[in-house]
């Protein structure tokens, strides 16, 4: 049996683990104003209340199924536009104005939404089992200074992404990296799986000897996984780590949206204001280097993992890590839109 037809869950488009998802920007969603957003095949709409919350419902009015985003947001609560019934903040019908009674009308059917790094992200997990947004582990409690990177969209599910941050034969091919990189796996939750080299810097010549010097031990690469749509990095010397996380949804039609987010700890005072944002782009610079050698890969890629050798011990590892993960059954199970064939001119 080839390993491929061991895989269930791993770059199969309909299933969708539960997790963060991100929908778009914060500086989107106006205060008091209604947005439509679509995560696969759930239509929504998002609006900003008076104490700058922003909720998210099923799209549609249960009465006749206008699209809320043409509606008008008062206080927390949002009014259809066509009959002008009226929702509150949790999605409960609370007015009709044709009638007094409202009695058991059906309300909003709501979705849990949070933001962070100035995004909002979608929970799609059940209800009372909500986990806060990713956060880079050595980060994790400390005040942080974010900024948003690059979009993209790749020509391929979101897990082939993300198996390239530890694809350690493509760092030799791709980008010509001349350290030899050995990660360590490390599992922090049933959701969680962290990958960190272990490889001490190589001293084959003057620079990389002075290079070492900014090096405790291994060279510092270290890339978190949630659930299989979210990752971080972290790179640099010991005096200075830069931080990326790359926030995956995948798409009807099988490709990946993407958002890059640079990450920081905050700097008071003048500190703040003049190195932070020379960190942060930086930071761009570092994700840029790395995306920029892959992007044609993705344009014609046909993934399919048959033959895995033992260069591949850490993708096996991931993926044993997405299988296991559970099923967003509520965005799950929706068709794929077969993709375009690339036709070469």
């Amino acid at each position: 049996m080839a390993y491929f037809e061991k895989i269930k869950k791993f770059g199969v488009n309909g299933f969708v683990p539960e997790g963060w998802y991100w929908l778009m920007r914060s500086d989107e969603v106006k205060r008091g104003k209604a947005y439509p957003a679509k995560f696969l095949t759930i239509d929504l709409v998002l609006y900003r209340g008076e104490d700058d919350q922003v909720r998210a419902f099923d799209a549609h009015c249960p009465h006749m199924g206008a699209h809320l985003c043409d509606g008008f947001v008062e206080g927390n609560s949002i009014r259809c536009p066509f009959h002008f019934w009226k929702y509150d903040e949790l999605g409960k019908c609370s007015e009709i104005p044709a009638q007094k009674e409202i009695g058991n009308m059906p309300g909003l059917k709501s979705h849990k939404v949070r933001e962070a790094y100035g995004l909002i992200w979608l929970w799609t997990g059940h209800e009372e089992d909500t986990e806060q947004v990713p956060v880079v582990p050595e980060l994790v409690g400390i005040p942080l200074d974010s900024k948003l990177g690059s979009n993209f969209v790749k020509n391929c599910h979101p897990n082939v992404v993300m198996i390239n941050a530890i694809d350690i034969q493509h760092f030799r091919s791709v980008h010509q990296l001349i350290v030899d990189l050995d990660m360590k796996v490390t599992p922090l939750t049933d959701r969680c799986i962290q990958f960190s080299n272990i490889t001490p810097m190589p001293e084959k010549n003057a620079i990389l000897k002075f290079a070492k010097k900014f090096y405790k031990s291994a060279l510092t690469y270290e890339m978190t996984y949630w659930w299989g749509h979210t990752g971080s990095v972290m790179v640099g010397p010991d005096f200075l780590h830069f931080y990326i996380i790359f926030a995956l949804r995948p798409t009807l039609d099988g490709k990946t949206e993407g958002q890059t987010i640079l990450v920081t700890k905050k700097r008071k005072g003048l500190m703040g204001l003049l190195v932070n944002p020379i960190l942060l782009f930086a930071t761009k610079l570092v994700g840029d280097y790395f995306a920029k050698g892959d992007t044609i890969i993705f344009t014609r890629i046909n993934f399919k993992y048959q033959t895995p050798i033992r260069a591949d011990k850490a993708i096996i590892d991931f993926v044993e890590h997405y299988e296991r993960q559970n099923e967003a059954t509520k965005y799950s199970q929706f068709q794929a839109v077969p993709k375009k064939e690339t036709v070469n001119s």
